[in-house]
């Protein structure tokens, strides 16, 4: 029936794929609704038990979070108002001044590596510089149109209308494993929460999702027979092993004091020096920035404004679920296994979060901003929580809008290769905290 009346709303000429796209929508908010219900009706079977066991108390507590948790939603969506409309704002700045074309630019000889199959000045090579190019500035609105455009445009090569091919499993799972340069939501997430340096996970993201990507890109050159010792593609993925390689390197040989200063410069400079790239992009084509400015940060007040239902929601949801006793339950559990095998279970409170992420994006935000309110923005379990949710994108999310969008039935490999690089992001993320954070 939701189905239904979206298609009753779209518009007569809107295009088949829009319309695809909003189908696989509703079917992920179907999953997303039962993964919601069954907080709600989890919480209510655990006080019961509860109950039985002598604990009246538990009604009260759970009755109490909801509100908390409400008033708490409320709280962060209004911080994020103005978070969200300055960098909204100075993002349009720098796409209108050409920052993602120039982006386009410089991936463009390791694309032509990495998809074989799509002739060098095909339409699909664009959409797909442009689309990572959005993904790595953070533009997510962006980005989604375009890497739609982008399967439109490899489903043009592809013979076989029904099953993917290697060009689209590569292009998906360099989307599923999340590069992203600048992960602005995280650090506002972090702000609103009080932390002492919001910035200070960017860096532990930046190597996690870095990790992923490249995990991501060898495995499936491995699959799919390309010459990893091709000069270009061997100077691209040999960069990025040494930069990872100096980051943990640099950074595991300092002390905790020194750690935080370093990763708090470097994720400050390079962010502002991003700002001042917009600028200067801006400047060089005539852009008038105010307006863009204007015009980006309205957006920003929109987005803002649209997330409060859906912080409600999710937030009250795992609130309940806390105060019923059920999440101290589950990590108890995990932390007595992990424990059994004479690992470190501190980390083992962010691992929902890690669980959650390949099926739902609110879902996992919503666990990392409860993470930051029960145990405070700057506890180890938080951060590690915010370096697993920056580490690669909603993965089951992203296959089924891109493959559902263009009718591609037969998925092949492209589910364990992106699971793959979902779960090395996460322990990449974990690992990251250790050596930034411990």
């Amino acid at each position: 029936m939701s189905i239904l009346l979206i298609l009753l709303k779209l518009p007569e000429k809107l295009s088949i794929l829009k319309i695809c796209y909003h189908i696989i929508f509703s079917i992920f908010n179907m999953v997303l609704n039962y993964i919601w219900i069954a907080f709600f009706l989890i919480t209510f079977l655990v006080a019961v038990v509860k109950t039985i066991m002598g604990d009246f108390n538990v009604w009260s507590e759970i009755m109490g979070a909801s509100f908390t948790s409400a008033a708490t939603a409320f709280e962060i969506s209004l911080y994020l108002t103005g978070v969200l409309s300055l960098w909204l704002g100075l993002m349009k700045i720098g796409e209108r001044g050409g920052v993602i074309r120039f982006m386009g630019k410089v991936v463009s000889p390791l694309f032509s590596r990495l998809f074989p199959g799509v002739p060098k000045n095909h339409p699909a090579m664009g959409s797909m510089f442009m689309n990572m190019s959005a993904n790595m500035l953070g533009l997510d609105n962006a980005a989604t149109p375009l890497g739609l455009k982008a399967m439109q445009e490899l489903q043009s090569l592809n013979k076989q209308k029904d099953t993917a091919t290697d060009a689209m499993i590569m292009f998906l799972v360099l989307n599923a494993s999340g590069l992203c340069l600048i992960p602005i939501s995280i650090m506002m997430y972090r702000a609103q929460a009080g932390a002492a340096n919001p910035t200070d996970v960017f860096m532990p993201i930046l190597v996690a999702t870095f990790i992923a990507t490249f995990v991501g890109i060898v495995t499936l050159c491995i699959k799919q027979k390309i010459r990893l010792s091709d000069p270009v593609l061997l100077s691209w993925l040999g960069g990025m092993a040494l930069l990872i390689g100096f980051l943990v390197w640099f950074f595991s040989s300092l002390s905790q004091e020194a750690v935080s200063l370093w990763s708090g410069f470097i994720a400050n400079f390079l962010l502002f020096s991003v700002i001042v790239s917009f600028i200067l992009a801006g400047l060089k084509h005539h852009v008038n920035m105010y307006d863009a400015f204007i015009e980006g940060a309205k957006d920003g007040f929109k987005t803002a404004v649209e997330i409060i239902p859906y912080l409600v929601a999710i937030l009250v949801a795992i609130g309940m679920f806390r105060a019923s006793g059920a999440m101290s339950f589950i990590t108890s559990g995990l932390e007595y296994i992990i424990g059994l095998i004479g690992l470190d279970t501190e980390w083992v409170g962010a691992l929902p979060t890690a669980l959650m992420k390949p099926l739902s994006g609110s879902g996992s935000r919503g666990m990392m901003v409860d993470l930051m309110n029960t145990y405070g923005a700057d506890s180890f379990v938080a951060r590690v929580s915010a370096s697993i949710q920056g580490s690669t994108d909603t993965m089951f999310y992203v296959l089924a809008v891109y493959f559902g969008s263009v009718g591609v039935k037969k998925t092949r490999y492209a589910v364990s290769y992106a699971l793959l690089a979902d779960v090395i992001g996460s322990i990449s993320g974990v690992i990251a905290a250790y050596i930034f954070f411990k």
